[in-house]
């Protein structure tokens, strides 16, 4: 979670470069530079997620929240311009992203938040943004300590969608609750069918993220580690791994996974107060454990939310781009070239 009081003393080791559109945003001096800085939001971004548009690449979006009580949905385009924006939402926390829903017998694509102060989750239909959730779809119902954070949407190969879903605080054991998505009625509606997840205690879990291809979750359990989880609700509760338990500075934040093919590829995750991201191989190590590649300074300020695609998206991003969050309610879009550079620099 930022830190807003520390804004006022990093940017005297900060360089500054016009935002796309708007005023002037904060990068950390020595890390990598951005490709694309976008508009700025009205309140506070937190987490952004890739949308590939299957007819052309090159017009691929990124949905980003802005979390606040009269916050929404934005719509991005590749050249960080804001080009849409959802209804008024009360505080959008995470935002994740699936294809192929079925809502009343045809496919659409959807963008899942959690919307914190309504104790909720909301669906909707992309690239348009239209709300398919009949006003919202409660989540963590009878739980003392509801709201919801974290959000992280994972497509068994049958095609069925998942939402699994973190909040500000919970229950070791049952800290997640994983809910199957149905559109049958013709709206999308939820079931919750799995409740999971170790919790250390100490801080809260926020940065979720769903690896498809491999069927497992990675979650961050701020201060202290990453967790892996099977995805599919029927594969067990066991805890698979619990890596990046040193390195950190503090916060374990954002995760992206950028994948090269079905099964390689490489899991980022935010070092936040460090602003930075650790990396670590998609498949682990020869002994199931996560070690560490490297770490890439980049220009992100206390980086909450994170997000990956390897999609040639044409223009800047040949081989796809890394997506993340900064101080100054701005993202950064970062061609993945530039972040392959470093990660190879440091395995030679």
């Amino acid at each position: 979670m930022k830190r807003f009081t520390r804004i006022g003393c990093l940017i005297g080791s900060a360089v500054f470069i016009a935002s796309c559109g708007s005023g002037l945003a904060p990068l950390r001096a020595d890390g990598i530079k951005p490709t694309v800085v976008t508009q700025k939001t009205p309140h506070d971004t937190d987490d952004p997620a890739i949308w590939i548009n299957p007819s052309d690449a090159s017009k691929s979006l990124v949905i980003g929240t802005d979390k606040d009580t009269d916050g929404a949905l934005y719509v991005f385009d590749l050249s960080g311009k804001i080009v849409g924006k959802s209804e008024t939402l009360q505080r959008p926390n995470n935002v994740d992203i699936a294809y192929g829903f079925v809502l009343n017998g045809k496919k659409v694509d959807i963008a899942v938040t959690t919307e914190r102060e309504t104790n909720e989750i909301r669906v909707f239909s992309l690239p348009d943004l239209k709300p398919i959730d009949n006003g919202g779809i409660p989540v963590f119902e009878g739980e003392p300590e509801r709201g919801p954070m974290g959000i992280a949407l994972y497509t068994k190969n049958d095609g069925t969608i998942y939402a699994i879903v973190g909040r500000k605080s919970g229950p070791s054991g049952s800290y997640l609750w994983q809910y199957e998505l149905d559109g049958k009625s013709g709206s999308a509606t939820a079931n919750v069918v799995r409740k999971f997840g170790k919790y250390s205690g100490l801080k809260e879990i926020e940065a979720i993220a769903v690896d498809n291809e491999k069927n497992v979750v990675y979650y961050c359990d701020e201060t202290v580690g990453i967790r892996k989880y099977s995805a599919d609700p029927t594969s067990g509760n066991e805890e698979l791994a619990f890596f990046g338990q040193t390195g950190f500075k503090s916060d374990h934040e954002g995760i992206a996974i950028y994948k090269t093919n079905a099964s390689d590829g490489y899991i980022l995750v935010s070092n936040q107060q460090a602003n930075s991201f650790m990396v670590f191989d998609r498949n682990g190590g020869p002994n199931g454990d996560y070690p560490l590649i490297t770490e890439v300074p980049t220009s992100t300020i206390e980086c909450d939310g994170a997000d990956a695609t390897s999609v040639n998206l044409g223009g800047q991003f040949p081989k796809g781009m890394f997506v993340a969050m900064s101080n100054g309610m701005i993202f950064h879009f970062y061609d993945w070239r530039v972040i392959e550079k470093q990660i190879n620099v440091s395995r030679k």
